[in-house]
């Protein structure tokens, strides 16, 4: 059966879903570029207000995670990430128009909305197209756009500001998303059925697979039933705890390493973009591996616990030895994005189709709460003390925290029987 499953899945598909995914990850994650240049003084932006702007985007987040998945999976994950590509885009180029910081309140919480949908839309697209042995993959493939995209912007966003000013970095950055949006629209179809590029046999091979992983998972009724599960909830409280390590290094880690001697905002960029090679290469052996094993638990609490113990390097180290501290973080930064596409292969494997998206969407949506956290508390804690001593402790205790409710939450491999009674591994 698996020698039926079309390999041009793998590149028809992939490619779309992770230039889309770096599309939403370049708008959000440009803020900080533009935090550490000249945005704070030509818009009068505090301390203070700085932090609130950096999480804004996650509040937005929080709130419309679930309507716009559970959308996703009734209606139509390909119309809503089409207008998510146009409204994001129109908002990250007006963050380079606006004149005052209301407008700028305004657009980051908005532009939290928008991008809401996007990462629990893809995730149930992907899960409609590719069988558990290969979900990790497909899955790291997708999220594969934030730590890239991370790592070409942070270099291209420091020459852009120099050349052209902050203004310019975002209203160029923010174009390529709405351009794009025809490209989606274009080139994906929601479901399988739907594709004429692949043929009958193909198409029935897939959704027999499908259709068998289901059999072996225990029904559950609807979203309430699915949000009130054990591990929905400590798989919630735990990406929470994760992404508040992973934004509060993501948003603050140019402003980090800006307040090095000798620095400049290339530099800045170049540095930057260090932790995230990495992570792609974190990312693509632990979800290889794990695919392999389909054992999901194993490949994400090492490397949330690891992420842990470099943050707690990066404090007893100090501010006195630059380099070793950076070599931490660049640990850090590394161990924290490996484990995403185990992670997110979890749910659609222990909970049926009809509220998978759901669970994940709530999943995400406590993530966002976390990156709302991380980011604010981050550079609250920058500002207050002067350093930044005080916020790798708080990230790392909050990564120390998620490793241990990875444990407790999937306590061990789940073996169902399939109709052709093959033991399959879930978690």
């Amino acid at each position: 059966m698996d020698k039926l499953l079309a390999q041009s899945r793998w590149y028809r598909l992939l490619p779309i879903a992770f230039i889309t995914y770096s599309l939403a990850y370049l708008d959000r994650a440009n803020f900080g570029f533009g935090a550490a240049s000249g945005m704070a003084a030509d818009l009068h932006i505090t301390p203070a207000m700085s932090s609130l702007l950096g999480s804004l985007f996650f509040l937005g987040y929080f709130f419309f995670q679930v309507p716009g998945a559970v959308y996703a999976e009734n209606r139509s994950a390909k119309k809503l990430i089409f207008w998510s590509l146009i409204l994001w885009g129109g908002l990250a180029m007006a963050t380079g128009i606006i004149s005052n910081v209301n407008a700028l309140i305004g657009i980051r919480f908005m532009l939290g909305v928008v991008e809401s949908a996007v990462m629990p839309a893809m995730l149930l697209f992907l899960s409609r197209w590719f069988t558990k042995k290969e979900r990790s993959q497909a899955n790291t493939f997708l999220i594969l756009g934030n730590p890239v995209t991370i790592l070409w912007m942070s270099v291209l966003s420091g020459y852009l500001i120099q050349a052209v000013g902050w203004r310019w970095m975002f209203i160029l950055e923010g174009l390529p998303a709405i351009i794009w949006a025809f490209f989606w629209w274009r080139l994906v179809d929601d479901k399988p059925e739907n594709a004429n590029w692949l043929t009958r046999p193909e198409k029935q091979a897939l959704a027999v697979q499908l259709e068998q992983e289901q059999q072996g998972i225990k029904p559950v009724k609807n979203y309430a039933e699915a949000f009130k599960s054990r591990v929905v909830i400590l798989l919630s409280f735990q990406y929470a705890l994760w992404s508040i390590g992973v934004y509060g290094f993501v948003m603050w880690l140019p402003s980090i390493l800006n307040a090095a001697p000798n620095m400049n905002i290339v530099k800045t960029g170049w540095l930057s973009s260090v932790p995230y090679v990495l992570a792609i290469i974190g990312m693509l052996g632990a979800s290889y591996f794990s695919d392999k094993t389909l054992n999901r638990k194993a490949f994400v609490w090492p490397f949330l616990l690891v992420g842990a113990v470099a943050f707690y390097g990066s404090y007893l180290v100090g501010p006195n030895n630059f380099w070793l501290s950076f070599v931490l973080l660049v640990l850090a930064g590394g161990a924290m994005y490996a484990p995403y596409g185990p992670f997110f292969a979890i749910i659609p494997e222990i909970l049926p189709r009809n509220v998978a998206g759901g669970a994940m969407a709530l999943i995400n949506s406590f993530g966002a709460l976390g990156s709302f956290i991380g980011a604010y508390i981050v550079g609250y804690l920058n500002g207050t003390t002067g350093g930044f001593g005080a916020s790798y402790l708080f990230m790392a205790g909050s990564l120390f925290l998620a490793a241990i409710i990875t444990l407790v939450a999937v306590k061990k491999p789940v073996s169902i029987e399939t109709p052709e009674s093959a033991s399959v591994r879930l978690v």
